[in-house]
């Protein structure tokens, strides 16, 4: 069997190119769009005769679900982190904190207590290291 290629390079073998607007996709989408009305009209007409699902589409595409919105949050921030979460969890428990912002209060000080954890670590390890080329001189 030849090397030779039945095309040069850059040429290709269909020169009219990808057919246009032929792939499932495309022809799925079309069908829907052409059919847009008359599904609107419908989904509408189900959901005005109770049908939850049909008006649970239609609210969510015209009213999309609100976002959380951040809310000032006035705590001390004073004391070991172990007050810290004391507060978070005394404030949560007493309704000034809505309960998933005070969960993610408590995520943060964890992550800022393995911070710091890990600071103090290196910061002993240093130490060490210090001292061990101390003794060698």
């Amino acid at each position: 069997m030849s090397k030779d290629h039945l095309y040069k390079p850059g040429q290709t073998g269909n020169a009219n190119g990808r057919p246009k607007d032929k792939t499932p996709a495309t022809i799925i989408r079309k069908a829907i769009a052409d059919a847009m009305p008359e599904i609107l009209a419908q989904l509408v007409e189900q959901a005005k005769s109770g049908n939850v699902t049909s008006a649970k589409v239609l609210v969510d595409r015209v009213c999309p679900p609100l976002k959380p919105q951040a809310m000032p949050i006035n705590l001390p921030v004073n004391g070991t982190l172990a007050d810290q979460g004391a507060e978070i969890i005394r404030a949560t428990l007493a309704g000034q904190i809505p309960p998933d912002i005070g969960a993610q209060l408590i995520t943060a000080l964890s992550g800022q207590s393995k911070i710091i954890e890990m600071q103090e670590m290196a910061d002993r390890l240093e130490r060490i290291q210090q001292q061990l080329e101390q003794r060698r001189k």
